[in-house]
């Protein structure tokens, strides 16, 4: 089944036109992107492509010097990260950024409490809802921490974790937000062949469990020709080519610039 990319108005998010500027430095350079709802799709590129520029960008972080970000039909090219996650979408990061110094039930508990309702100035006052809600939310915490086979260790720090787990952790805490939309930066980043196997399985999973849109950076060409099913490939800020896994492998392009003659064969 061929993919079909959305037009802007159609997508879940679409960035258009877009560019950010350094001083001088071009560091993306009218990049047009259309992600459908319900795909996992991938951005790859060498090192200094501009790819955690773009997340920067579609998430929040930094604001475009040119061009527009919409997602589900509404601009948020002005919107910060904060207002973006509570819009729908979560995002993970190239370093992990855990608390360290807390429990992997805490850290999740942490990511629940963007949809919460109650203020802060509730529990002071000792109201019941305050702390219904928080019951709430650490009954949340503990079924997603589940779901993400790390149960058994829902009361340890997260800072003690192998780093496969902490990998989910983070993205059990992006998934507690409640998201339409997954940005995962570099998930497969240190793993092993064996952890790189699982997570491929596991982004199907959440995708399907949580009718999620998942968008991807990552070098690890293996995850990415086995799980997108569509990819932007980016040089010097610029894309240079987009298509299927298969189009992009047979690219002389994409060749060139990044996967390499090596690639191509063993694939």
């Amino acid at each position: 089944m061929s993919f079909t990319v959305p037009s802007p108005t159609d997508a879940l998010l679409s960035a258009q036109n877009v560019t950010m500027r350094f001083g001088g430095i071009v560091a993306v350079n009218e990049m047009n992107v259309a992600l459908p709802k319900g795909s996992i799709c991938g951005i790859i590129g060498p090192n200094g492509a501009g790819k955690t520029t773009l997340f920067n960008i579609l998430s929040g972080f930094y604001t475009p010097t040119e061009g527009d970000v919409i997602f589900a039909g509404k601009s948020i090219r002005k919107k910060s990260p904060d207002q973006v996650c509570k819009l729908g979408m979560a995002r993970t990061f190239q370093n992990i950024r855990l608390s360290s110094q807390m429990t992997v039930l805490e850290n999740v508990m942490v990511g629940c409490h963007v949809r919460r309702h109650c203020s802060w100035w509730m529990a002071a006052l000792g109201l019941p809802n305050y702390y219904r809600e928080e019951g709430e939310i650490r009954e949340k915490a503990r079924a997603l921490v589940e779901k993400v086979d790390l149960g058994s260790m829902q009361n340890e720090k997260a800072g003690s974790l192998p780093y496969g787990a902490q990998r989910r952790l983070e993205i059990a805490r992006a998934l507690a937000t409640e998201p339409r939309l997954l940005l995962l930066d570099e998930p497969a980043a240190g793993m092993n062949p064996q952890e790189s196997l699982d997570l491929m399985h596991f982004i199907r999973q959440i995708r399907d469990e949580f009718e999620l849109t998942i968008l991807l950076i990552e070098h690890d060409m293996k995850v990415v020709m086995g799980v997108c099913e569509y990819i932007w490939v980016m040089e010097y800020g610029a894309l240079i080519a987009e298509g299927e896994p298969a189009e992009i492998q047979a690219n002389p392009e994409v060749i060139r610039a990044y996967l390499g003659d090596d690639f191509v064969k063993e694939s």
